[in-house]
């Protein structure tokens, strides 16, 4: 009876129980994810379409875009649909495949952060060694393994999640199909379960938080030896990485640290790591960015010239 599951949909309770404040928040969600696609398909267009593609931290930030537009794609869409759904239902099979998908795009997304850091770990403590250092060949090796970690994290997660019995309720309090809210429907013991899903989320992403800290202290630390105008750009660049880092870890650890059964605020924590942050990246890496801006001003204004003359 153990590996019994009688279950073959789940219904989420959503955010809030609050109708009207649901229909409100429809809206802002849909902002939101409208601000998303715009803001990382332009850094996106831009890197691609300049000279800003053949630099390894632009190279990782084309990547880091293009993981947070496929990541909030897995979840917001259904977000904004269940709020304005009467019933927020999602069959057995539709669930296991968004927790596969938006945990394996998380974990990709983690690792290109931990390559960024590398990357500018090298620029300012070896730049002599640099283009030797973080040549092409090594930056695409950096994204193949990120795929490769994400992926095994996430059919861990997966298989782990598959071998649990749901015997009822189905009620899921969350918006989205997550490893935790999931463990609370199970009807066997999860303590032994849960310990493995705080090794395999929650203490993977504590030792790479504090992996990024250290390597961004030394990155301060060496900054010294530096002139004061190379000093305010690598700062300018390293505080970027930094609030995206913290923006996205912190949610995180709070989420995945703590076991199954703890009543917390989860739902709440992740719009920040799923809408939030998604949402910031652009801004973050474009304003404080001079090269970004000037790529982004000869791009556009390429693209207007050639609309200019082929409507005349």
């Amino acid at each position: 009876m153990e590996n019994q599951n009688n279950v073959t949909e789940f219904v989420f309770m959503g955010l809030w129980g609050n109708r009207q404040l649901e229909l409100l928040f429809l809206v802002l969600f849909l902002l939101c994810y409208l601000a998303v696609l715009m803001g990382n398909l332009i850094i996106l267009l831009t890197i691609t379409c300049s000279h800003l593609i053949e630099q390894p931290m632009y190279y990782f930030l084309c990547h880091l875009s293009l993981m947070d537009l496929c990541y909030t794609s897995t979840v917001v869409p259904r977000l904004i649909r269940d709020l304005g759904a009467a019933r927020k239902n999602i069959s057995y099979n539709n669930c296991m495949t968004q927790l596969f998908t938006a945990h394996l795009l998380a974990g990709v997304e983690i690792f290109i952060l931990v390559s960024m850091a590398l990357d500018r770990y090298v620029a300012i403590v070896k730049p002599l060694h640099y283009m030797v250092i973080m040549n092409r060949r090594r930056c695409n090796m950096l994204i193949f393994v990120a795929w490769g970690v994400g992926f095994w994290h996430s059919v861990a997660l997966l298989l782990m999640v598959l071998s649990l019995p749901f015997c009822g309720p189905n009620q899921i309090d969350h918006y989205i199909c997550d490893v935790k809210p999931l463990l609370k429907l199970v009807c066997k013991d999860i303590r032994v379960v849960s310990i493995l899903v705080i090794a395999n989320s929650g203490m993977v992403v504590v030792v790479i938080f504090l992996v990024l800290v250290a390597s961004y202290i030394l990155i301060l630390y060496n900054l010294r030896t530096h002139s004061s105008v190379g000093r305010r750009k690598a700062l300018s660049t390293c505080s970027s990485h930094i609030t995206v880092v913290v923006l996205f870890f912190v949610p995180c650890i709070y989420t995945y640290v703590l076991p199954a059964g703890s009543e917390n605020k989860d739902k709440e924590i992740s719009v920040f790591y799923t809408v939030i942050a998604p949402m910031l990246n652009p801004l973050i890496y474009t304003l404080r960015n001079m090269e970004m801006k000037i790529a982004m001003g000869k791009v556009w204004s390429k693209m207007a010239h050639s609309e200019f003359k082929s409507i005349g």
